[in-house]
């Protein structure tokens, strides 16, 4: 389309454009431009300058079209091709997508043109690919977006339906305006008032004696206790006894309390002196103590386990396995998890304690299965008894020999003192070698690493003690 100056066009005002400015302009006009014969075939392919994405396609000239069009473009091509070839040039600029040896594909938006004579059509075309990668970018965001919209009202529909359920009365606080966020019916009941009621209210009106920036204050400071800290209410209503156990977490940019509400009876319990002892001997024992998993994992340990190991605090050691603080590793820590759970106890394992640093300390383990958990738990029981070792190394002058001692003395003058010892020296290692299979419960390969053997080296002894079929 032109404006009103019509007659500048065609006047012969403006002069024929040589071949070498034509195709510039043309290059210039679109992305791409395809002069296309009658019968369909490339006569030249004009691309803009400054475009590099098509690579080189002068191998497109002298062949016919559709062999770069994908096999949904073949069809749109033909029909427009056709209107155009009877005179009717389409208005609607149309969309096909060109192929190359399947190597790449690209979108491209074509308009028609009479170009010279003999009906050869100029299509002057636009690379789509840009609109296509933005169009996908969309796709995708929409797709990720709906996605998180799903998994947030799969998540709502399980926090209300656990909310729901929960027997425990149950507030979430805005520590920020002391507000209810949610609540349960349950906790509704507790505090005598309805559920609507509850939620955006402020928590400090249902008890006495404590203002809004107090209590939160009194929860907050709860929630930094070592052990699970509490704060004991009084209620406006009814003026009964809660007891509030608070967690702090943060959501949204601020920070939110859970709290569990507990009504007297729940609270009021029976004393038990024995395990406020057991608890304060766990914390302050001379000797170390530690919680594990059936699986060695550590749960729980005392300040001598730390000191032990010279770990600094519970979280370097909590969470790890047993194993890496042991010398034989995976080794003893089988037998410190086998023996309790086949005989509930092991009174004594004797090894030694690796820290993060390698150094390494003698000490004997006394190891219990716990069944009063609802989950199971192995308990131990860690001495040191290098100083003890070093004692029973260095015997004082007069002591007296211990009973084996004895047994071996009795033996001088009956025997050569070459049978004495050999003979002495098999007993023991027989000893040796049954505890160390009794106590991998017959793994081998762990027996002989135990004792310092190769795993041949221990099949030889097994043999010659007659303990191959025993221990097999």
């Amino acid at each position: 389309m032109t404006t009103g100056a019509a007659s500048f066009w065609n006047s012969g005002a403006v002069p024929l454009i040589e071949p070498e400015f034509l195709s510039s302009i043309i290059a210039s006009a679109s992305d791409i431009a395809l002069v296309v014969s009658e019968q369909g075939i490339i006569l030249s392919v004009v691309l803009e300058s400054h475009s590099e994405s098509f690579g080189n396609l002068k191998h497109w000239e002298g062949r016919p079209l559709v062999e770069f069009l994908t096999s949904e473009s073949i069809p749109k091509f033909e029909s427009s091709h056709r209107e155009f070839l009877a005179g009717k040039v389409p208005k609607k600029a149309l969309e096909l997508n060109h192929s190359d040896n399947a190597v790449w594909q690209y979108p491209v938006r074509y308009t028609f043109h009479r170009f010279g004579h003999e009906n050869a059509a100029l299509l002057l075309g636009r690379d789509l690919r840009p609109i296509a990668e933005t169009q996908q970018q969309l796709v995708q965001a929409q797709i990720a977006l709906e996605q998180g919209y799903e998994a947030r009202r799969e998540f709502d529909a399980r926090y209300r339906v656990l909310l729901a359920n929960c027997t425990d009365a149950t507030l979430f606080i805005s520590v920020q305006s002391g507000r209810v966020i949610d609540a349960n019916a349950v906790a509704a009941k507790l505090l005598n008032v309805s559920t609507d009621a509850l939620i955006g209210s402020s928590f400090a009106q249902y008890f006495s004696d404590r203002s809004s920036s107090e209590l939160t204050e009194s929860l907050m400071n709860a929630t930094l206790s070592e052990e699970a800290g509490h704060v004991r209410l009084r209620t406006t209503r009814g003026r009964s006894s809660l007891v509030a156990e608070p967690t702090v977490f943060r959501a949204g940019g601020q920070r939110i309390l859970y709290c569990r509400l507990l009504s007297n009876a729940a609270t009021t319990a029976i004393p038990d002196s024995a395990a406020a002892d057991a608890l304060a001997l766990f914390r302050s024992g001379s000797d170390a103590m530690l919680f594990m998993s059936p699986k060695g994992v550590i749960t729980a340990v005392n300040e001598s386990f730390l000191d032990q190991v010279g770990a600094a605090h519970q979280s370097d050691v909590v969470g790890r396995s047993f194993g890496d603080f042991l010398s034989r590793g995976q080794i003893d820590l089988g037998v410190l998890i086998d023996q309790p759970q086949r005989n509930v106890q092991m009174r004594v394992y004797s090894t030694k304690l690796v820290n993060d640093l390698g150094s390494q300390v003698s000490v004997e383990i006394s190891a219990s299965r716990l069944e009063h958990h609802d989950t199971p738990a192995i308990g131990c029981v860690i001495r040191d008894v290098s100083r003890v070792e070093l004692a029973r190394s260095a015997p004082t002058p007069g002591q007296v020999p211990s009973e084996p001692s004895r047994n071996v003395m009795e033996l001088v003058g009956s025997a050569s003192l070459k049978d004495i010892v050999a003979e002495t020296t098999d007993v023991v290692e027989k000893m040796c070698i049954e505890t160390a299979v009794e106590l991998t419960n017959n793994n081998r390969v762990a027996a002989a690493e135990m004792l310092g053997l190769s795993r041949q080296s221990l099949y030889v002894k097994l043999r010659k003690y007659g303990l191959l079929s025993k221990s097999g």
